[in-house]
């Protein structure tokens, strides 16, 4: 077990996904209110270059035969007859996706549309909010989060993700061919800064891909005069894109060497890392032994936060799920200790409440 002084962070993985539809204003300002530390935006952008919170740039997906892909749609776009002919198929991070996307509407248009659940068969009790709630920018997510302060005195943090930055950089096009050429670390940075929301202690910045974190501990946090922690996300398995986009040979998992989380701690804070890098599964479908990514990330002097625990037997290892369906609770608790106890600095949860309890749980 590593041993820490300071109490793990509960990160509110696009809010309190797993009660609300995710990122909603209700989602996050109910994370809020079960005692996250953070809450977390994912951010894509608008036409007119306003960043709002969605997983994906992907408003809608369609399959190859026309219906509703319902694992990775999150909005109303699909039913709306006036942007129908905005369905179009592009290469978002080479993988081809047809549907609605985020940089082919104006945030006019965008606040005409309403959230739905993204994953409605495992959370049915989340579609009953389908078309309740706005997309929200990024702006009134950080003014949520100061009216909770001025409320109530408490201190809650925003741990943004910029998605596919390379992409919207220049990588990807609208609807009418032109070139994005949004450059997202900027407007997140100038978000920031216009709401005065600069405290060290309570923003993290994350990615997928590596050189726009290098970009921003480079250039432009000093040009912007501000001190924000960066995390650098590591999947399983494949590379950041922008990687593949340079030719460079390097994987996530080499990200993860000791020699890769020296590279990491010149520009970054600590690591985003999916949970079965810490504590991988066995061919039951159980926890297996730890791996030594908390200790070696701790030795180059790095954060570690896991991401994604979330309650539904679907998501859970075979012995920790209960009785019922997929989408039924297992034993999400004793799951998230297994992990703590690791030395975890940090988790991404869809459900706040129970991270909250695992992490008052904890004997360090």
């Amino acid at each position: 077990m590593e041993s820490s002084l300071i109490k793990p962070i509960v990160i509110a993985h696009r809010g309190a996904s797993g009660y609300r539809p995710e990122h909603t204003l209700a989602a996050y300002e109910l994370a809020i209110a079960q005692g996250a530390n953070f809450i977390e935006p994912d951010l894509v952008a608008t036409r007119d270059g306003r960043l709002i919170c969605r997983h994906e740039n992907a408003l809608a997906v369609v399959h190859p035969d026309g219906t509703v892909n319902a694992t990775d749609t999150s909005t109303d776009v699909y039913r709306r007859t006036e942007f129908a002919a905005r369905l179009t198929t592009k290469r978002v991070d080479g993988r081809e996706i047809r549907g609605w996307f985020s940089e082919d509407f104006t945030l006019a248009e965008i606040k005409t549309l309403r959230a739905i659940e993204r994953i409605p068969a495992l959370r049915p009790a989340n579609a009953a909010y389908d078309g309740l709630y706005e997309i929200p920018t990024f702006d009134e997510v950080i003014t949520l989060i100061k009216t909770h302060e001025a409320r109530t005195a408490e201190r809650v943090g925003v741990y943004p993700e910029t998605k596919h930055p390379s992409y919207f950089l220049h990588d990807g096009r609208r609807l009418d061919g032109e070139p994005i050429a949004i450059h997202l670390g900027e407007r997140v940075l100038a978000t920031l800064s216009d709401q005065r929301f600069c405290d060290s202690a309570r923003v993290f910045i994350q990615s997928f891909e590596v050189g726009n974190l290098r970009e921003l501990a480079r250039d432009l946090l000093p040009r912007a005069q501000l001190n924000l922690p960066l995390i650098q996300l590591i999947e399983a398995d494949g590379a950041p894109y922008d990687l593949k986009l340079i030719g460079s040979p390097r994987r996530y998992r080499e990200l993860l060497q000791p020699a890769g989380l020296a590279d990491i701690a010149r520009y970054a804070r600590g690591v985003g890392v999916f949970k079965q890098l810490v504590i991988p599964r066995d061919s039951a479908d159980a926890l297996s032994e730890p791996t030594s990514i908390v200790k070696d990330a701790h030795s180059a002097g790095l954060l570690v936060h896991a991401w994604t625990f979330r309650a539904e037997n679907h998501f859970l290892p075979m012995p920790l799920r209960g009785a019922g369906a997929a989408s039924a609770p297992g034993d999400l608790h004793a799951e998230l200790v297994r992990h703590l106890d690791m030395g975890l600095d940090g988790v991404f949860c869809d459900h706040p409440d129970l991270a909250v309890r695992a992490v008052g749980a904890l004997q360090r």
